[in-house]
């Protein structure tokens, strides 16, 4: 686990113990809330499941505390050897013999637990630990009360073999080998799976659903892609499915239309819950920078398996042409342009070079652009175009949302019913309806949509979420 920089750690631990004494004193609600808040944020910074751990392995990473002499680890060894038991909070039982009536017990190798210990006992009984695969995925983090209201705890995700300490990277998802649900399963409450198990195969997917069932943990999937848009053969995404759908205890997703469609294949029915908000709180009240002019954007990125590039440019180079004073940006990937790469496509590369020299678009072929870049590059486009020939909904589509950029989405998957948007025909059964493409560039030529998230709503919908994830959770849980 990468824990905070120790001044991050510090402010949290002192304003977790002036807020436990404050409440220990006065017992007031907000006080109370706030301490909770303070718990919660805690648990989510050590990674650890448990307030009480998490407070001991805080003030170990400030003194230096090695691993082997954590007070946390050095808690858990002691509940296995005396037998001690997770309580539904996730906070170890006290083993029997070790607390009489009204006392509290020592804390392994020390003196009774001070106030700031002993209140969150009684705090975090509510919480629901979930291992979410992912975790750490900003859709997944959005579906999470920002003030810690929904009480629900994602287990952090556990860093693949090999990947340096440093990195943040979840894939491939650890949690996904049956193994780690075995030597886990005492640490959450509920699985729930988003994606990230493109390289599971129907068997490996059958392992992990008997390993939870065999240690009576439900499962939750949410059900983000029913075409896998990095997929060209549909046949393996939807052999996983058929394991997942029918073996889930619950089925999220997010469109009706992907709702009739689990319903029409598995006979399952669906939660629909929106996507949340991608872009950052801050940054949904920012107005959009003013610029003159007209600027369609296509970001074919990687080229990923489901964009087709090359006609959609070209029907979009011949509209912007016929338009005054826009322009036509088209943005991708280095790698397209490395040999070595999986993405390597130099005919591509070559095709967009030649309508970039003869005036017909402006070209940009960088690396991965990091938030701040990626926010900038949408808010400085009038209409964002995507590509593709076949998937189910977009990330993408909620940035766009989020900074008031409109977008142009294929007909095929459920983009439409997401969020409102322009719409033209294209789909790998079909191929692109080059007119329609062209009316709907034209059309927000002509009015300049523009749909936008406001914060005050995004923040609504996203309370809306966590609760009901919760709900959906506690359902499972009684």
């Amino acid at each position: 686990m990468l824990m905070a920089h120790p001044a991050v750690l510090k402010d949290l631990v002192d304003r977790y113990e002036r807020l436990a004494l404050l409440h220990t004193e006065t017992g007031a609600a907000e006080v109370r809330r706030k301490l909770e808040d303070a718990a919660y944020t805690l648990c989510v910074t050590t990674g650890v499941k448990d307030p009480e751990a998490a407070l001991l392995a805080a003030r170990a990473g400030l003194s230096g505390t090695s691993a082997e002499n954590d007070p946390s680890r050095t808690a858990r060894r002691a509940d296995s050897r005396t037998g001690a038991t997770s309580r539904p909070d996730g906070a170890p039982a006290p083993a029997e013999g070790l607390q009489g009536a009204g006392q509290e017990p020592p804390a392994p190798g020390g003196p009774a637990r001070p106030a700031a210990e002993r209140t969150v006992r009684s705090l975090r009984r509510d919480t629901v630990r979930v291992a979410s695969v992912p975790a750490g995925h900003v859709y997944v983090r959005h579906c999470a009360d920002p003030d810690g209201a929904d009480r629900v705890l994602r287990l952090a995700d556990p860093r693949p073999n090999g990947v340096p300490s440093t990195s943040q990277r979840w894939w491939p998802p650890v949690m996904l080998d049956p193994d780690w649900v075995d030597a886990h399963h005492e640490e959450f409450d509920v699985f729930h799976l988003h994606f990230g198990f493109d390289a599971q195969g129907p068997d490996a997917l059958a392992a992990l659903v008997a390993a939870l069932r065999r240690h009576g943990k439900p499962l939750v999937y949410t059900a983000h892609d029913l075409r896998n848009p990095h997929q060209a053969d549909p046949g393996p995404h939807l052999a996983a499915l058929d394991v997942l759908v029918p073996a889930a205890d619950r089925l999220i997703t997010l469109t009706p239309g992907a709702a009739a469609e689990i319903a029409a294949r598995w006979n399952r029915t669906a939660t629909v819950l929106p996507h949340p908000h991608v872009v950052q709180p801050p940054l949904l009240s920012r107005p959009r920078p003013y610029r003159e002019g007209f600027r369609v954007g296509v970001h074919a990125k990687s080229l990923r398996a489901n964009m087709a590039v090359l006609p959609v440019v070209r029907v979009l180079a011949e509209t912007v042409a016929g338009l005054d004073d826009a322009e036509l940006a088209v943005n991708i990937h280095h790698e397209v342009d490395d040999p070595a790469a999986h993405a390597h496509d130099p005919a591509l590369l070559a095709e967009l070079r030649k309508l970039a020299d003869r005036g017909a678009l402006t070209l940009r072929v960088h690396d991965y652009f990091d938030d701040d870049q990626l926010w900038e590059y949408l808010g400085g486009l009038d209409v964002s175009v995507l590509p593709y020939t076949f998937g189910t909904h977009s990330g993408w589509l909620e940035a766009c949302h989020d900074l008031g950029t409109a977008v142009a989405a294929p007909d095929c998957g459920y983009y439409v019913q997401q969020r409102p948007c322009l719409t033209y025909g294209h789909s790998q059964r079909d191929g692109l309806d080059a007119r329609s493409l062209e009316d709907a560039v034209r059309e927000a030529y002509r009015t300049r949509p523009a749909w936008r998230a406001s914060a005050d709503d995004r923040a609504a919908e996203r309370a809306r979420i966590a609760a009901t994830h919760r709900e959906i959770y506690d359902g499972l849980l009684r």
